[in-house]
């Protein structure tokens, strides 16, 4: 069974910085791209950032030079550190797991930004 399980989301002041973990398990994690989606209320899901399996990146520019994407594939583990956060970036983030049509999503984490 494939899991995908999200933590480190919560509750911030502008400014401020968050790491999001996402650990999977049923999977070769190795194998998968991973990425980091969010969803606001009334909004639809975007893309965030997106790691590779060759460990090559992709980052929205609404993020880029603030939030940076990383894997740590003994853990089966990535990361999403997000720094100099702002309002806008308050929304659930999940974390997404895609290898050919596999395609896998875990449960979100919420990350509200506000003083």
């Amino acid at each position: 069974q494939v899991q995908l399980v999200e933590s480190g989301g919560g509750l911030v002041q502008p400014g401020g910085s968050l790491r999001l973990s996402c650990t999977t398990s049923g999977i070769v994690f190795s194998f998968y791209a991973m990425g980091w989606y969010r969803q606001a209320p009334g909004k639809q899901r975007e893309l965030v950032a997106r790691i590779f399996s060759d460990g090559s990146t992709y980052v929205d520019d609404s993020v880029k030079g603030r939030f940076t994407i990383s894997r740590n594939n003994a853990r089966n583990t990535v990361h999403l550190q997000m720094n100099s956060l702002k309002p806008e970036d308050t929304s659930v983030y999940y974390c997404q797991a895609s290898r050919n049509t596999d395609d896998y999503w875990g449960r979100g984490t919420q990350v509200t930004i506000s003083s």
